[in-house]
């Protein structure tokens, strides 16, 4: 997770512990028997509880949305790369053999003209 999802997350743990301070602390100095104090503070506890797990859950679908969209872009542009270097190597494979073949030719031709050259000088030794 980034920087700043890490952040937004300890500023999210702060604010409910917080919350729940103030209100642990304003139930027990309010003018209450012990009994509904406690019964308050279960209350609330439960409440941030299903609140933290509420939030967990967004923050969650949020991540597997963003790992989502973020891996499809990934998986696209290796395609694409992948594509591009594919025909990068075909393009240079076929001008190597069309340059082999032309100067095969040439060393050839070149080749046998070099042997006639020196057939004749020899006829010529003779």
């Amino acid at each position: 997770m980034s920087k700043k999802g890490n952040n937004a997350a300890a500023v999210l743990a702060g604010l409910l512990a917080g919350a729940a301070a103030g209100v642990v602390l304003g139930m027990l100095y309010a003018p209450e028997e012990g009994k509904e104090t406690r019964k308050k503070i279960k209350e609330k506890a439960n409440d941030l509880k299903d609140q933290a797990v509420d939030q967990y859950g967004k923050v969650t679908e949020k991540a597997k949305e963003k790992y989502t969209e973020v891996s499809g872009i990934v998986r696209d542009q290796y395609g694409n790369i992948s594509s591009t270097f594919k025909e990068t190597v075909d393009n240079v494979a076929h001008t190597v053999r069309d340059g082999y073949d032309k100067y095969k030719d040439q060393a050839v031709a070149q080749a046998t003209d070099v042997v006639k050259d020196v057939e004749t000088e020899l006829d010529g030794l003779k």
